[in-house]
């Protein structure tokens, strides 16, 4: 019976548990908590494989990105589950995946924020009204369909340093110049409990390279300005070869402080946004299916590399 529930939104309750039933069920997943939101949730990372390539996946850093958080899960049970049977995982042994790579997986890293666009918090609650009275400054912004950010109005993908300040000015521009749904920069880079403990989970597993999961376009992002990441091209074109997906540059007004930004700024190693599905933020959970099957690919390859 299938772990990771894929027909319903994807909430933290439902997050924890399943990634607590993974590691009940399957002898080598593992699971850690890297920190405790303001509002003490977890945010858990899984780990997997005993290879020399280290991989590192992360996945709703946008509230309303959530459907990209269990795609992480189920690629992990799916994973897992065919090393238990002997089984292939897109005509790949998943025991071979799992001898070349150290999977790392980081399925939620905004998991206030997904609760509030799920409805897991429900309404008049301390939480809602917070997030409610932040929401009244932007009008603009459907309420709570339209969050991005986490409870504390602070988008966790414009936190890092690498290029802060210029994405500071763009979003001060557009007015997202205090707490908001979306686009606010936060008082100063890493700020916030999540992206603090992204950052130094990152430097601890010291990845080859590291995927970004955000919805949506169906498009690669590669590159961060003008740094030379040799391989990097490579292999996102391997990406969108596997999964339909165009390699793309990033659009100019998004392009600063974001953490593959980071990454490839502090590491000098492959790093992917990957913005999966189609449509208006939050995707239905009717697209799931069509979702893993297209980054299915991707996992793969990015755990095997390139020859």
């Amino acid at each position: 019976m299938a772990i990771v529930p894929t027909d319903v939104p994807m909430t933290y309750g439902r997050c924890e548990e399943a990634m607590e039933e993974l590691t009940r069920t399957f002898q080598g997943v593992e699971k850690e908590t890297l920190t405790r939101t303001a509002f003490g949730r977890k945010v858990s990372a899984l780990k997997l494989g005993k290879g020399k390539r280290k991989l590192l996946c992360t996945a709703a850093h946008h509230a309303n990105e959530w459907i990209t958080a269990p795609v992480l899960l189920k690629f992990a049970e799916e994973l897992a589950r065919a090393a238990a049977e002997g089984g292939n995982i897109r005509g790949v042994p998943a025991e071979t995946i799992l001898e070349t790579a150290r999977i790392h997986l980081v399925p939620m890293v905004d998991p206030d924020g997904v609760d509030l666009v799920t409805g897991a918090i429900e309404p008049d609650s301390e939480e809602y009204n917070l997030a409610r009275e932040i929401a009244d400054g932007f009008p603009e912004v459907p309420f709570p369909q339209g969050w991005k950010a986490n409870l504390m109005g602070v988008d966790l993908n414009l936190q890092y340093p690498a290029g802060w300040l210029k994405a500071r000015e763009i979003k001060f521009r557009q007015e997202y110049t205090k707490p908001a749904p979306r686009d606010y920069v936060g008082r100063a880079p890493l700020s916030q409990r999540e992206t603090v403990a992204l950052a130094r989970y990152t430097e601890a597993v010291d990845p080859d390279l590291v995927l970004a999961f955000h919805t949506q376009g169906r498009e690669i992002y590669w590159q961060f300005g003008d740094i030379p990441v040799p391989g990097a091209r490579e292999l996102g074109e391997e990406f969108a070869r596997v999964s339909g997906y165009t390699l793309a540059d990033t659009p100019y007004a998004s392009g600063f402080a974001g953490y593959k930004d980071w990454f490839i700024q502090d590491f000098g190693r492959p790093g992917f946004t990957i913005e999966c599905g189609e449509g208006e933020n939050p995707l239905p959970v009717s697209q799931f299916g069509e979702i893993y099957r297209d980054n299915l690919g991707i996992l793969v390859a990015a755990a095997l590399g390139v020859e």
